[in-house]
């Protein structure tokens, strides 16, 4: 077995990594500048600032449901790194956009990249995992998808502080380098030519969604993973909403605290996602799912017991230094990271089995349903949080509802388990 990081030296592994995470980083980078400067630049109306959260989360995901059918069809029947180069030079005239938007402070703009980015990412999803069965030997699937889902987190934690401290001028420059940096990564992808010859694509994005979905979904073991990711997703969902209003409205402490917890969520999993590799020695199996997921639980029921008891929010919100010294800080940041370990350590094998218990030829259409899937699942999610806010249900309370979930996707990964291992 070809241990985790030593991948990263290997040509066939770096480049894709590295793409990887100048992709996230930068599409971070992006939203969070964005975010900030219609918010405190732009708009000084509530209602508004609602309403532009609401609409740029839908146009991100948006690309998810109608092009990953597609996406998935042209990763298995075209080479995967000639797919990578037009999508990175897409990116470049995406963040012309964005970075346009960026300057002259216009919201239209803004938006129409941030939809551009959704579909970037929508192409780019399926071949990031597809193409390690392709690239890597079997014993070194696991370790890479642990590298490619522990750098996305830190990548997405590095473009979200980045995008938090600068201007948005600055900001403006920075997406563009680092659009072009990914440019020439990309082209250092070695070949991944297509494993079929049926070079046959609808481009009926309906009719390809439904039936892509329908093609792998009836496939059991397909099923329960795609299931207990989406589970995972879902969980995340609601989580990342209530991230600001945990530590607003019931810590009641400031941002510093709020980018303080969205870095030890980012390292926890990226934590989880190496160690999993470490436990299973390169095999890929799903019989650490269940615990992962029942510890994730727990540490959710514990955030919840201590929000639920954490003293009323009352005068200025706190810092981050005056935070770390209130009593039970400590247990909350910890609950965090076990939340976060235990995620990584469920979600990395469920990956892996999505791309190594198919054809080669179909490793893409696979990931690609899970992708359209996932995203109604995150959709659901929201929609359901969305709801039980309206009905006044307090953010300590959804928190519980989260960890009653994690017993579900427990079940569904201990069906895996079984049918597979």
């Amino acid at each position: 077995m070809t241990p985790s990081f030593r991948l990263l030296t290997k040509r066939r592994f770096l480049p894709l990594f590295a793409t990887q995470f100048l992709g996230a980083f930068n599409d971070n980078l992006f939203r969070t500048a964005m975010i900030l400067l219609v918010i405190y630049r732009i708009y000084n109306d509530p209602a508004e600032e609602a309403a532009f959260s609401a609409i740029a989360g839908g146009l991100f995901i948006l690309p998810f449901f109608l092009f990953s059918a597609l996406s998935g069809q042209l990763a298995d029947c075209h080479d995967k790194a000639a797919i990578i180069r037009i999508v990175k030079t897409a990116e470049i005239g995406i963040m012309i956009i964005g970075a346009t938007g960026l300057f002259i402070e216009n919201v239209p703009l803004m938006l129409v990249a941030l939809l551009s980015m959704g579909a970037h990412s929508t192409f780019f999803g399926p071949i990031k995992y597809a193409i390690l069965p392709q690239h890597l030997e079997e014993d070194q699937v696991l370790p890479g998808t642990g590298l490619v889902e522990a750098g996305t987190y830190i990548a997405i934690l590095g473009g979200t502080i980045v995008g938090g401290i600068i201007s948005s001028e600055q900001a403006a420059v920075g997406v563009l380098i680092v659009a072009v940096i990914g440019w020439f990564s990309g082209r250092q992808v070695p070949p991944a030519p297509p494993m079929t010859q049926d070079a046959g694509v609808d481009f009926h994005v309906i009719r390809s969604s439904i039936q892509l979905v329908s093609n792998t979904m009836h496939i059991r073991r397909l099923f329960l993973a795609i299931m207990a990711i989406s589970f995972f997703w879902a969980q995340g969902a609601i989580l990342a909403a209530q991230f600001p209003p945990l530590v607003k409205n019931v810590l009641g402490a400031d941002q510093q605290v709020a980018t303080l917890f969205l870095a030890i969520f980012s390292v926890g999993v990226a934590i989880g996602s190496i160690a999993i590799n470490r436990l299973l020695k390169g095999a890929v199996s799903a019989r650490f799912a269940p615990p992962s997921a029942i510890v994730m639980g727990l540490f959710i029921c514990d955030l919840w017991w201590t929000a639920h008891h954490w003293p009323p929010v009352t005068g200025p919100l706190v810092d981050l230094k005056q935070f770390a010294l209130m009593h039970h800080a400590e247990r909350v940041m910890i609950d965090l990271l076990g939340v976060a370990v235990a995620g990584g350590m469920f979600v990395v094998p469920l990956y892996a089995f999505l791309t190594t218990t198919v054809q080669k030829t179909e490793t893409a259409r696979t990931v690609a349903a899970n992708n359209i899937v996932n995203s109604g699942a995150m959709v659901t999610a929201t929609l359901i949080l969305a709801g039980l806010v309206w009905c006044g249900v307090s953010v300590a309370e959804t928190l519980l509802i989260v960890a009653v979930a994690s017993v579900g996707a427990a079940t569904i990964a201990w069906r895996l388990h079984l049918a597979c291992d």
